[in-house]
């Protein structure tokens, strides 16, 4: 089996979730058997299309245009028996990029009328290649793809035509370490989706729910607290996500709750080892309020209030505790100038910085 898979992704590798979850399938494609070719679209000229017809009239099939989309990446297309469609959600439908390419593809129809029963349509001019869809959304909800499937089930939901619709929400946070389990989970499950698809022509439901299953207990409530102080922190430093991640910064906590949410997520269990503490975090100043956090089997989990007998506990203005995650503050020299103390095991204080990362 031949297959042509386009990513028109904009981003690059590191930061395309689009592309790691098509890289996942195309693995999958590829040990199934399968000979898949990988293209992405920012590497490539592809004009608009000018609705000239010169591709139904004076050259049959042929574009009028001489780039990349002519010479190289039609022909691959029409040779293919199967197309991966991979696109970010964009105004909860495909980006610009996408659909130039799939409207470049106008030479594989002809230009006359032909009906259907209740519908009207264009004859093909060659055989179609079978689609997959695949794309990525920041939002929770699988809703979000509702008007992108409804497209691509108009477009191509012929018999063979659509094969797999392959739609990941809440993909941002693939790659938090908090999520690192079952984000692999997801990742084993798309490669799976694309050994199937070679194997079978469809997805199981079982491998479907994987790929969709759900990160986090509540996503919304986590986009809510950590998502919006992420762009609250870059808008209040005039930072892009990537310029954020590149600076190693990490979003400041505006609520105890958000802290809460973010020491969780900063969290490495590979350094915490077999450590076993409960560090307990009194809030000082307008509003103080008191939570901990119990560290355990490579675990943790947060809480408000007061724990019983803390290995450590910190009593700081919240402020200065924000100012001190987010380096804005040297927490030694803060300590020093009697800004914050703490009762307890030193030595947990000063492992803060290697057991909860950016």
């Amino acid at each position: 089996m031949k297959i042509f898979a386009v990513n028109s992704s904009a981003r690059g590798a590191a930061q395309s979730k689009t592309k790691l979850l098509l890289d996942h399938l195309a693995a999958g494609m590829k040990e199934a058997g399968a000979d898949v070719e990988v293209v992405d679209l920012k590497d490539k000229k592809v004009n608009t299309c000018i609705g000239c017809f010169t591709c139904w009239t004076k050259t049959p099939g042929t574009c009028v245009h001489k780039d990349d989309m002519s010479s190289e990446l039609f022909p691959k297309f029409m040779g293919a028996d199967l197309v991966v469609l991979a696109t970010p959600l964009f105004h909860y439908t495909m980006n610009a990029e996408l659909k130039k390419f799939i409207e470049r593809t106008l030479p594989i129809i002809q230009p006359f009328f032909a009906v259907s029963g209740a519908e009207t349509y264009h004859p093909l001019r060659h055989p179609h290649p079978g689609v997959v869809m695949l794309s990525v959304a920041g939002f929770p909800e699988i809703s979000v793809f509702d008007q992108l499937s409804s497209w691509a089930n108009f477009i191509y939901g012929r018999p063979g035509g659509l094969v797999a619709e392959i739609y990941r929400p809440f993909a941002e946070a693939l790659l938090l370490p908090a999520f690192r389990k079952k984000a692999q989970d997801v990742f084993d499950a798309v490669r799976q989706a694309g050994k199937e698809i070679v194997q079978s022509w469809k997805v199981s439901p079982e491998t479907m729910s994987r790929i969709t299953q759900d990160l986090t207990e509540d996503s919304r409530a986590f986009l809510l607290g950590v998502g919006n102080c992420m762009w609250k922190t870059c808008i209040s430093e005039g930072l892009t996500p990537k310029e954020m991640a590149e600076a190693g910064k990490i979003p400041r906590a505006d609520s105890v709750e958000s802290f809460m949410s973010m020491m969780e997520l900063g969290f490495n269990p590979d350094k915490a080892g077999k450590l076993r503490a409960v560090m307990q975090f009194t809030f000082t100043g307008d509003g103080g309020q008191s939570c901990y956090f119990e560290i355990a089997d490579g675990a943790i989990k947060a809480k408000k209030g007061t724990a019983e007998k803390p290995d450590l506990t910190i009593s700081t203005p919240f402020e200065l505790w924000m100012d001190i995650m987010t380096g804005k503050q040297d927490g030694q020299q803060m300590f020093m100038q009697g800004k914050y103390t703490f009762k307890g095991e030193m030595d947990l204080l000063m492992r803060m910085k290697d057991l909860f990362t950016a």
